[in-house]
């Protein structure tokens, strides 16, 4: 079958991947599209270390092939969305309704995949550039089949992550204000979870004027350039800032735009060696910073309800594509997400 391999050199669309049948608590999927998120392309420039070789992908939805025994809640022919959490269900944190701080979904991966009789890597216990991945049964959320795949594909890390990190981590509240710096497929995310919380003022700033109509249309009220003048927009500055490129340059200046017992929240990945600074003596204000893990999400509660908000038009899926490509074409899609062409490019199999 076909997939995105990267062995550590070079990145290539191979046709001999093979992958093992479901075990107990597992479900094979046939990927019908999957999105090409920055933390892919991260891996590739190493600014997330992974071990290799691995098939990339972590953000696709398509339709049960095969479960394990043991698997219930889906069955084949099934339409589903995919998470990258692997949690065990079982842990204090799981327990607590956390599964994003589950140690056993974090930095353990699997190599369900071979290629010419030797192992390959999953990453982020997905690996959605393939035409079928093998998955643990609380990744796969069934969605309604009148709900694009193509759409349904981005819910599993973009709109978890963005519209997550609104409404369970910072928990905007009705007629706040907010600030996101970075308007790409996180940032766009996060804009429309903030309408969709109540946010009264939603400052969209990013360096590319050509963003500014899709930022708007998500939900932004104002959208600026250069954050230098959100100061005339919110004088006293933001209830929430949000950073969602990842450098540290710009997490100084989300902290530094907020206001009193303001929150900025790090979505942004930058390498992981990487230091930031503030003014200590500014956060003896209430100010508080977040980190924030895949939007803090409960998939199997938090992909459903985000299904039931596009089918009633509240929440926008369809317009985070901007182009969809086939597998073959991936190097043009890593370069289009690579320049900021497009908000999602959508591989399609």
């Amino acid at each position: 079958m076909r997939g995105v391999v990267f062995d550590g050199k070079r990145t290539e669309v191979v046709d001999d991947l093979e992958i093992r049948d479901p075990g107990p608590g597992e479900v094979l999927v046939a990927v019908a599209a999957a999105g090409l998120c920055h933390s892919d392309l991260s891996v590739i420039d190493g600014t997330i270390p992974f071990p290799l070789p691995v098939v990339l992908g972590h953000e696709g939805a398509g339709v049960v092939e095969a479960v394990g025994a043991g698997v219930s809640h889906v069955a084949p022919g099934d339409h589903v969305s995919l998470s990258t959490l692997a949690s065990c269900g079982a842990c204090a944190q799981c327990d607590r309704g956390r599964p994003t701080m589950c140690r056993k979904a974090i930095g353990m991966p699997g190599q369900p995949f071979s290629r010419g009789g030797k192992p390959l890597y999953q990453f982020a216990s997905n690996s959605a550039f393939a035409e079928r991945t093998l998955v643990k049964a609380v990744q796969a959320v069934r969605i309604p089949v009148d709900l694009p795949l193509t759409s349904a594909a981005l819910i599993g890390c973009g709109v978890l992550t963005g519209v997550g990190a609104v409404l369970n981590r910072a928990k905007v509240d009705r007629g706040e204000s907010v600030v996101v710096i970075g308007t790409g497929g996180i940032g766009l995310n996060v804009i429309q979870g903030a309408r969709i919380a109540g946010a009264l003022t939603i400052v969209a700033v990013d360096s590319n004027p050509e963003k500014e109509a899709v930022a708007r249309q998500f939900g932004a009220t104002h959208f600026l350039t250069s954050a230098d003048g959100v100061r005339e927009i919110l004088p006293s500055g933001a209830d929430h800032a949000f950073e969602c490129v990842g450098r540290t340059e710009l997490i100084r200046t989300a902290i530094d735009l907020l206001d009193r017992h303001g929150q900025a929240v790090l979505l942004g990945v930058p390498a992981a060696t990487a230091e930031a600074s503030f003014l200590v003596s500014s956060m003896y204000l209430d100010k508080s910073i977040l980190g924030c893990r895949y939007g803090s999400s409960r998939p199997q509660r938090d992909i459903a309800l985000y299904a039931d908000l596009y089918r009633e038009g509240r929440l926008l899926l369809d317009e985070l594509v901007t182009e969809t490509y086939p597998v073959e074409d991936f190097a043009k899609a890593a370069d289009d997400a690579h320049h900021g062409r497009v908000a999602r490019g959508v591989l399609v199999f």
